[in-house]
């Protein structure tokens, strides 16, 4: 008789921190604050670009995303906020959320376009084939 063997799902020893807050439930309401994927993110590079996209859906992108790039860095804050109103009660609702990822090497920062559609965030920044970033340096003999 054989045995199959028995897969355990790995867990990191540091559980992430927004998960913390599953384990007391008066403080669930700020779980969404501390929780990173909020904003989901995807990148990959395409015809010499770099592209990232955020799914962002319910936000004017003119008034409440902003996009920045610093020191190779490309940061999209962004801020959702909502008012319902029914049978005599209003409820509301916001947060913000900031991302920042690395660019590539050879990215460049001038050449960058940003578009929104159907909730969608894509940001293109064009990367210049760039040098290899490894030199071999010779080493000379002190004889």
């Amino acid at each position: 008789m054989s045995t199959l063997p028995v897969r355990r799902q790995q867990h990191s020893l540091f559980p992430e921190f927004s998960e913390l807050f599953a384990a007391f439930p008066s403080l669930t309401g700020l779980r969404p604050a501390f929780d990173t994927r909020l904003m989901r993110l995807e990148d990959e590079m395409k015809g010499g670009h770099y592209e990232v996209r955020a799914e962002i859906p319910g936000v004017d992108p003119a008034k409440d995303i902003d996009i920045t790039l610093r020191d190779g860095q490309l940061t999209i804050k962004a801020e959702r906020s909502e008012k319902k109103e029914f049978e005599g009660r209003s409820e509301f609702s916001y947060g913000s959320f900031v991302r920042t990822v690395s660019l590539p090497a050879g990215a460049d920062e001038d050449d960058v376009k940003a578009t929104y559609d159907k909730g969608i965030l894509t940001v293109s920044v064009a990367v210049k084939e760039s040098k290899p970033a490894e030199k071999r340096v010779p080493i000379a003999s002190a004889n």
